[in-house]
């Protein structure tokens, strides 16, 4: 009795057989005169019934949370790229431990931080001082301004920043005819 590798070789097929066999299309012999399929119902185009999507990666690097800035770290931004700060250099989304920092300059070693309403709770008020405890251990300081204080104190944020550079850079010459402004509260600057 012939095996079916030799019914193969002579020819022969099972007609079960041929019934599983794809045409080109993708479609199967015995499917020829069923209606043709929309490409929606297209098997290579649809995804597998029983795999569930992939979750959302969580936000881990700094180029996830630079795609998305507020209005005012644009804002911020804008004043302090390109040197524009008397020389220094801003780097934003600055990874330092386990916290990004919003504006760094690594040769004052300063950050500064625009805090939105969030900022205010007393939960995200004590993450804010650990972070800031952090900070500090690695001789970080760390200016926290509000978001909505930039549009309305430009011009003294500016200055409050350029005075700490210049002191933290040792510049103090420079700076010794300029009065200090006062800080405000014990959380944010001004």
């Amino acid at each position: 009795m012939p095996t079916e590798q030799n019914k193969s070789l002579k020819g022969e097929f099972d007609s079960n057989a041929a019934k599983n066999l794809l045409l080109p299309n993708g479609r199967r012999i015995e499917d020829e005169g069923a209606p043709r399929p929309t490409p929606k119902q297209n098997c290579l185009t649809q995804p597998k019934r029983n795999i569930a999507p992939a979750p959302p990666k969580p936000k881990t690097s700094p180029a996830d949370f630079v795609k998305k800035p507020t209005d005012a770290e644009k804002q911020l931004w804008r004043l302090s790229r390109d040197r524009r700060f008397n020389e220094f250099k801003f780097r934003r989304q600055y990874a330092c431990g386990n916290y990004f920092l919003d504006f760094y300059c690594p040769d004052a070693r300063l950050a500064v931080e625009l805090d939105g309403s969030s900022h205010g709770f007393p939960g995200q008020q004590m993450k804010d001082v650990v972070r800031d405890e952090y900070l500090a251990s690695q001789g970080i300081k760390v200016m926290r301004f509000w978001n909505n204080q930039l549009g309305k104190e430009l011009d003294t944020i500016r200055e409050t920043i350029w005075y700490e550079l210049m002191e933290r850079t040792g510049r103090t010459k420079e700076i010794a005819h300029y009065l200090r402004i006062p800080k405000k509260d014990s959380t944010h600057s001004l």
